[in-house]
């Protein structure tokens, strides 16, 4: 844009320049002429009284050297003797004295001016002034290059003025363009200065107010999921007290496993929720150290064998030897296998056999679960956050489609060998 307005500056300004200065130039060149010759038509002027008065030589040379010097100035007198030196053509000078007519001739050398003077006794005497070349254009050169000067200052003075504009405009521009992209890129602190042209600043004040306006709807946002978490703390202790009064059972020790596991899973969303905005990690980047996913895969199974052994689910598992280290919280990947595998149990009937599989490539570590279910109809629709077909939230997969997606991975639905669905998640292989 700085470039644009200096460009638009100098095609304008030099235009206007052009415009005035070819006809000033001209205009100089003519004044400069009409000067001279001028000049010498008054010389010219000046010899025919003399001329009327005498003819003889040497009163004429007397008056030639008075008025200009011999070069300049010549006369033919009325029986061809010439007095000084001639410039002008013989057939001027015949052409001249033939029809009395006043002659203004350019030559190879200058410029003649031929002025008869009509004498008693039909005679006739021709004064000759001639300008030479030098002398026509004597002080243009100079004229020209002052105004060529002028025009030059005048367009690199508009040029400055302009890129100065344009600097500004750019420079807010700028500003409001990385504000733009910290913001989107989860610095919430930025604001702007609102600089530059009047547009410019009412779009940063816009700016900083919708900045502010973020910020307060995800610190409500926040508050609100810090909030409802904290209800669930009701129904999870009444979970915990019935508990106690199965104690001693099995079943006991698995619920109060499973509302332990639920209470510490809801602490990290209160904490979550109430860390500041700032704190939070931004949006796709995964922190922490790496864990190892046949690990976690191994742990999660277990816990869901107990509810497959219920449900008559056969359960196969495959683990690769290799290690299959990821950059993905340990946490957040046991909430990933979690999410896969009970879509299983939530989507399928009970007695569906199921399969886990845990690969790895060169560059990433693959996590494959299938089932023998009805599979999944609309892949697509099954992956937009918050739609589902099954009366469930629709959340899940988008859930694993985001981990994969920050982990540099993918998420794959198709139709499996067991007849149902096969979803294929992958990581990318942590350097360790």
């Amino acid at each position: 844009m700085r470039r644009a307005l200096a460009g638009i500056a100098l095609a304008v300004t030099s235009m206007v320049a052009l415009s005035f200065l070819i006809p000033l130039a001209l205009l100089v060149r003519e004044q400069a002429r009409d000067r001279v010759t001028t000049a010498a038509e008054q010389r010219a002027g000046a010899l025919s009284p003399v001329l009327a008065l005498t003819t003889k030589r040497a009163d004429v040379q007397q008056a030639v050297a008075e008025l200009g010097s011999r070069d300049r100035l010549a006369v033919r007198l009325p029986d061809g003797e010439l007095i000084g030196t001639p410039h002008a053509p013989e057939e001027a000078l015949d052409r001249a004295v033939r029809k009395r007519e006043t002659l203004a001739i350019d030559t190879a050398e200058g410029w003649v001016y031929l002025q008869p003077v009509v004498l008693p006794g039909d005679r006739v005497a021709v004064v000759e002034s001639y300008v030479p070349t030098a002398d026509l254009t004597r002080g243009v050169g100079a004229s020209w290059g002052v105004m060529s000067l002028l025009a030059l200052g005048l367009v690199a003075g508009s040029v400055l003025v302009a890129d100065r504009l344009g600097a500004r405009v750019v420079r807010s521009s700028r500003g409001l363009k990385s504000a733009s992209l910290a913001l989107g890129s989860g610095d919430l602190d930025v604001r702007v200065e609102p600089d530059g042209p009047p547009e410019l600043q009412e779009a940063g004040v816009a700016f900083n107010t919708m900045a502010d306006r973020v910020v307060e709807l995800l610190a409500v946002e926040r508050e609100m999921v810090a909030d409802l978490s904290h209800r669930l703390r009701t129904p999870l202790t009444a979970l915990y007290l019935e508990a106690d009064l199965m104690s001693g059972t099995p079943g006991a020790r698995r619920i109060t496993a499973a509302v332990g596991q639920l209470e510490s899973e809801l602490d990290s969303i209160i904490t979550a929720a109430r860390t500041p905005l700032a704190a939070g990690p931004a949006a796709g980047v995964v922190q922490g150290r790496p864990c190892e996913v046949t690990e976690v895969v191994a742990l999660r199974l277990d816990f869901w064998s107990v509810l497959a052994t219920q449900q008559n689910r056969l359960c196969e598992r495959s683990f690769t030897p290799r290690p299959t280290p990821v950059h993905f919280p340990e946490d957040d990947f046991a909430a990933v296998v979690d999410a896969l595998i009970g879509n299983v149990f939530r989507h399928t009937p009970q007695g569906t056999a199921f399969a886990v599989r845990v690969e790895r490539t060169d560059r990433h570590v693959v996590l494959t679960v299938d089932d023998a279910g009805p599979g999944v109809e609309d892949p697509e629709a099954a992956l937009t956050r918050g739609v589902s077909v099954g009366g469930s939230t629709g959340l899940g997969l988008d859930i694993v489609a985001r981990a994969a997606h920050a982990a540099d991975g993918e998420l794959r639905i198709t139709r499996g060998p067991m007849g149902g669905a096969r979803v294929r998640v992958s990581f990318a292989l942590a350097d360790v």
